[in-house]
């Protein structure tokens, strides 16, 4: 049978000749382990900012601002260059021209006064566009003198009495001048109207009364005495809407013309509608 050599009692090592070795101190592989390691980690952070801090060779600096390939990106990335505003770039030196679609250049817009349409001094200019469009039966204002009639009371035509607009069925002569008027460009807006009586007087709104007053030159006045045309659905008629309060148009209300809310609800519309006729007086 083999021989059980038991490990001598350490309790008393100088009697049996046993003594533990003393030569490196306990846990001294690992130290070096750990050293080893950390002594890698720093060599691998030093070598990766050295090569981060390297400056770009010759041919990355010749090749900027141009678009790389997928096997040059290297990281798998798409890039995508700014397409330029005609879709290929201008050659340096050389000054970019617009054509027409043709392929010729575009004409230049003639300045001269028959291309640009001509009217007399005291004509409306023509509305604009996104203004309410007027058939080619309606009136066309060009300054001179008209009577403005009611569409639902057609014997009943506008007529200045005590310095208010009523709706009235003509007279005698003086009457009938009180009931003409001159149509002008409007005093706030030229693509509107302004109507001018004989004395020198223009129609404006106070109070949302329609009344005949003198020009005092302000600008509330001007607003005041200018109207714009909007379609009215009747043949030959317009809707007169105030400039200044676009949402309200002069009707006659128990005969007296005055600005009332106008809308797609509005109630009795023919009394919104009014003919400009030849003159009465």
């Amino acid at each position: 049978m083999p021989e059980n050599k038991s490990r001598p009692s350490q309790e008393q090592p100088w009697e049996n000749g046993w003594a533990p070795d003393t030569s490196r101190a306990p846990g001294t592989r690992r130290l070096w382990l750990a050293g080893g390691l950390a002594v890698a980690t720093i060599v691998a952070c030093v070598t990766a900012i050295a090569l981060n801090d390297q400056p770009l060779d010759d041919t990355s600096k010749d090749r900027q601002g141009q678009t790389l390939s997928d096997g040059e990106t290297g990281g798998g990335l798409i890039s995508f260059a700014t397409p330029s505003a005609s879709g290929s770039a201008t050659p340096a030196g050389r000054k970019s021209t617009s054509a027409s679609p043709s392929g010729s250049p575009s004409p230049k817009a003639s300045s001269s006064p028959k291309a640009q349409g001509s009217s007399s001094p005291n004509a409306p200019a023509k509305p604009t566009a996104g203004s309410p469009t007027r058939k080619p039966s309606d009136p066309a204002p060009s300054g001179d003198k008209r009577s403005l009639q009611s569409v639902n009371y057609p014997d009943r035509y506008w007529h200045v009495s005590g310095g208010l607009v009523k709706l009235d069925q003509p007279g005698g002569s003086e009457s009938r001048e009180d009931s003409t008027f001159v149509v002008v460009k409007g005093l706030s807006n030229s693509s509107c109207y302004t109507f001018a009586t004989h004395d020198g007087k223009y129609l404006r709104h106070r109070d949302f009364v329609l009344r005949a007053e003198r020009n005092d030159g302000s600008s509330l006045f001007k607003q005041d005495a200018t109207f714009c045309p909007g379609y009215s659905g009747a043949p030959g008629a317009v809707l007169l809407q105030s400039v200044n309060y676009p949402n309200y148009a002069l009707r006659q209300k128990n005969f007296q013309l005055r600005l009332d809310p106008w809308g797609y609800n509005t109630a009795n519309r023919p009394d919104f509608y009014f003919r400009l006729v030849s003159p009465l007086g």
